[in-house]
């Protein structure tokens, strides 16, 4: 089956989705950011509340001892007679973080707070205060880092990130799920482009996927009819045209005048090669086929022993690959013909390119330019001025490799060497037995 690319609108939902994701966290790194310092501030009033508070009610008990058992990696306290800090706050920072002490603390309402901020050398505020105890004493503090948003923000960012790329690897997990019929429904319209027949399951999906996968089937098997019938209709026909045409080549044979008998006959025998050529090409648009081992050289000079000395073959023997037998033997035999036809001699050559197996027929004849490379798929084509015409056939030969490489998953391609003529290469089909 033809090969085909990832569907592009998943690619473009996705990149919608982490842009979403994106613009998400930018939101909330933001938002965390400004309300951070609200939840900084009160932070460090609580640490603060509780230290003044243990440090107060320590310094009754123990006042040796208040100052060491009150330091922390955080927090620095020290008893001095006098207070470091002078006077009461007035920033509004200041203010506001005093409040939050008294709001967590209410037995220090009645203390003497007296609260500033210091820089430091790592770019970032400690937060220096005094209070005075109960025995007149002072409680002198230093909190570090006041200005830091670490340990809130840092949490909350990372938090939010983790969130951000499990809700998008969640989503473009089931996305790929959603998006896994009408995959099969792109591969299978690909298939049947190619004129293959494929049956697509019509039982998974949403229900406008499972209507359209219906829609496909009955389509390709009115298409199916409808070819189906059109090679009988030209089996009938050809059969019945046959007859008279036989009938004519025995007349030819009692017509006195040698000149005249040949016209009969050699009419009635290009008719009879026309009818042919015509036959095998509508053929090769309803040509079934098994995949089946072959070795290519034996299976060329088997095929092509009908040319006798006018087909040279060459390549490599033991070349074996798993392909269409009767699609590739119509392709090359087609492709031979055209070549004998019109340069009088074709020379085949088996070749292996990027992994593929590929047959090259080359010809010395008149060659076509490059520029008619598309138009000579076409059926019924004929290239005049390169092909002279008084040759035989419909011009379908090569239409005819054409349409069964498409169908079988294979390539035909060409190219006019410098010396002149023409070279086909056919890549052979190999079938995905998977």
């Amino acid at each position: 089956m033809p090969r085909f690319q990832y569907p592009r609108y998943a690619v473009l939902i996705g990149c919608v989705f982490l842009a979403l994701c994106l613009v998400q966290l930018a939101g909330s790194l933001m938002f965390y950011q400004i309300i951070d310092r609200q939840t900084l501030r009160d932070d460090h009033a609580r640490r603060v509340a509780e230290l003044l508070v243990v440090s107060d009610r320590l310094h009754g008990i123990a006042p040796d001892q208040t100052a060491r058992s009150m330091t922390t990696s955080h927090l620095v306290a020290e008893i001095s007679s006098t207070p470091r800090v002078t006077r009461r706050p007035r920033d509004e920072m200041l203010v506001d973080i005093a409040s939050r002490i008294v709001a967590w603390e209410p037995a220090l309402a009645d203390r003497a707070l007296h609260l500033t901020l210091v820089p430091t050398s790592r770019n970032s505020k400690d937060l220096i205060g005094s209070l005075q105890l109960s025995d007149g004493t002072w409680l002198n503090f230093q909190s570090h880092d006041i200005s830091t948003m670490w340990p809130v923000a840092w949490r909350a960012n990372v938090l939010t990130f983790v969130l951000a790329v499990a809700i998008l690897g969640i989503g473009l997990a089931v996305l790929n799920r959603l998006g896994a019929p009408l995959r099969r429904l792109t591969n299978a319209a690909g298939a049947i482009g190619h004129g293959r027949e494929v049956a697509i399951d019509e039982s998974h999906g949403p229900r406008d996927l499972r209507d359209l996968a219906h829609a496909m089937n009955v389509m390709q098997e009115r298409i199916a009819r409808l070819l189906q019938d059109q090679a009988r209709s030209f089996e009938a026909i050809s059969h019945d045209l046959r007859t008279p045409l036989a009938r004519q080549k025995i007349a030819a044979t009692f017509v006195e005048d040698e000149e005249v008998a040949a016209i009969i006959a050699g009419s009635a025998t290009e008719m009879d090669d026309l009818l042919t050529s015509l036959q095998n090409y509508l053929r090769a648009q309803h040509l079934d086929a098994s995949p089946e081992p072959v070795e290519l050289k034996t299976f060329l000079e088997e095929q092509l022993q009908a040319f006798g000395d006018a087909v040279t073959i060459a390549g490599c023997d033991d070349a074996w690959v798993t392909t269409y037998r009767e699609p590739l033997a119509l392709a090359v035999h087609a492709l031979a013909e055209n070549a004998v036809r019109h340069a009088g001699a074709a020379q085949i050559a088996i070749e292996q390119r990027e992994g593929a197996w590929v047959i090259a027929i080359a010809d010395l004849g008149p060659g076509i330019p490059q520029s008619y490379f598309e138009a000579i798929l076409q059926p019924f084509f004929r290239l005049d001025a390169a092909r002279q015409r008084n040759t035989k056939g419909f011009g379908l030969g090569i239409p005819t490799a054409h349409h069964l490489m498409m169908r079988f998953d294979g390539a035909l391609t060409f190219e006019s060497p410098a010396g002149g003529g023409l070279v086909a290469r056919l890549q052979v089909p190999v079938a995905d037995l998977g």
